[in-house]
């Protein structure tokens, strides 16, 4: 049986209370008792992926999720939101969490958007994502986007990492493992697997990288 996940000083229902009080208060709308009850519902399982995606992180500390952890909880508002979509199909509370986690925490991630199992953002901030393809073991750090040119969205194979300030729009393939350095807008091309794409004057380039930098981030 797999080891519960620890949410410390809070535990399962304080975090039901948190989270449903945070709305309440952020979204006043009086519709207090009928949000507590939704998220209630389908707590336990968005709990379940988030604990997967904790669990391969090597930052953080297997089975245990901190409410106070401003990366944590976005990724919970996500999975929650999600979770709650996915299965219900109801779009008022998964809205209200996109909301909260848009307030909270400066991240645009939609709850019908198809994350991966496991991904990690880096920080918060500025960082949008389009309703584009995920491959597993995705990281992001601030202010990066992934959107849509033309209605045609990007596809991010395995291990790919994004680091500040970067882009990536519209008919993109990104290699498993790529790496999108700092500041790079990738638009409407391919990347090679395993690879860094720097920016060098108006043109990207494309050198094999040394080593797997995706290691640093996760337990893979």
């Amino acid at each position: 049986m797999r080891k519960q996940l620890d949410i410390p000083v809070l535990g399962r229902e304080g975090l039901l209370d948190y989270t449903s009080r945070q709305i309440s208060n952020l979204l006043p709308d009086g519709r207090d008792l009928q949000v507590r009850a939704v998220i209630d519902q389908y707590l336990d399982e968005a709990l379940e992926r988030l604990q997967v995606c904790i669990n391969a992180i090597r930052a953080w500390t297997p089975d245990q999720f901190s409410y106070l952890h401003s990366t944590q909880y976005s990724q919970y508002l996500y999975f929650l939101s999600n979770t709650i979509w996915r299965d219900a199909r109801d779009t008022e509370v998964p809205t209200k969490l996109f909301l909260l986690n848009k307030m909270l925490n400066g991240l645009d991630l939609f709850y019908e958007i198809n994350m991966p199992e496991i991904f990690l953002i880096g920080h918060t901030t500025g960082v949008v994502f389009a309703k584009a393809t995920y491959g597993n073991y995705l990281m992001v750090h601030q202010n990066c986007t992934v959107g849509k040119n033309h209605g045609i969205a990007p596809v991010l194979e395995e291990g790919v990492l994004l680091y500040p300030n970067s882009v990536v729009i519209g008919g993109c393939h990104i290699g498993k493992e790529a790496v999108i350095a700092q500041g790079v807008s990738v638009i409407n091309r391919d990347v090679s697997p395993g690879c860094i794409v720097f920016a060098e004057g108006r043109e990207l380039v494309e050198k094999p990288a040394k080593r797997r930098i995706i290691e640093d981030f996760f337990r893979l």
